[in-house]
């Protein structure tokens, strides 16, 4: 799992879009699916916060939601804290920078956006997304997103293609081939279904593609 240091941090935001087909789009559907989903005061858990965005994204749209922002790296949740601070919504928002086992709380609705990924499949997995279930409520919502296997011999390819296009230098587009062969832990859609019934949620919905990145919408158990 990436620590997200220094300069890593600082330049997450202008990489993330390089790397990722529609990030934008992505972050923008699932704030329109909270807000269709959730209560207006909802109590919103996002895993893996890093600087913030869907948090901002989510409160700038729901004043009356609160939210924990989590994330294992001190320097992203200090650019994150910063940005909450420029929103106006800090006080709305408990940052901890830790594991999810070390929260407290029950959560109406989790976000985890890019990060399960980054886990390996030895039982890490699932002890992140067990984790996330016990601070949910029955019945809450969880929106997850990650880079999935690919579906054809040419999706990974093309998805390379798009992120050239996107700004991604040719040893950008190197690096990030070595990193999704060897240092992310993809799924395909019926491992990532038994991981979520093996830790307490139903069947995900997908909501969101872009090549190998996809987003789905699953309800606890």
């Amino acid at each position: 799992m990436p620590s997200f240091l220094g300069e890593e941090a600082s330049n997450y935001d202008q990489r993330i879009r390089r790397l990722v087909p529609g990030y934008d789009l992505l972050q923008q559907l699932t704030q329109a699916q909270c807000q269709a989903a959730l209560e207006e005061d909802a109590q919103v858990l996002v895993v893996g916060a890093g600087t913030g965005t869907e948090v901002i994204a989510l409160a700038m749209a729901n004043p009356k939601m609160r939210f924990v922002a989590q994330d294992i790296s001190a320097d992203m949740l200090n650019i994150a804290k910063q940005g909450f601070e420029e929103a106006g919504i800090s006080d709305r928002v408990q940052c901890h920078c830790g594991s999810v086992d070390e929260l407290e709380g029950s959560f109406d609705a989790a976000l985890c956006l890019l990060v399960l990924h980054f886990v390996e499949d030895n039982g890490d997995k699932a002890d992140l997304l067990s984790a996330v279930r016990q601070r949910l409520k029955s019945g809450a919502w969880l929106w997850l997103a990650d880079l999935m296997k690919p579906q054809t011999p040419f999706e990974r390819d093309a998805q390379f293609i798009v992120c050239q296009q996107l700004g991604l230098t040719d040893i950008g587009v190197e690096r990030t081939r070595h990193s999704f062969e060897h240092e992310f832990y993809a799924l395909d859609r019926m491992r990532l279904a038994e991981l979520l019934n093996q830790t307490g949620f139903g069947t995900a919905q997908c909501y969101f593609k872009a090549l190998s990145f996809t987003g789905y919408v699953v309800r606890c158990q």
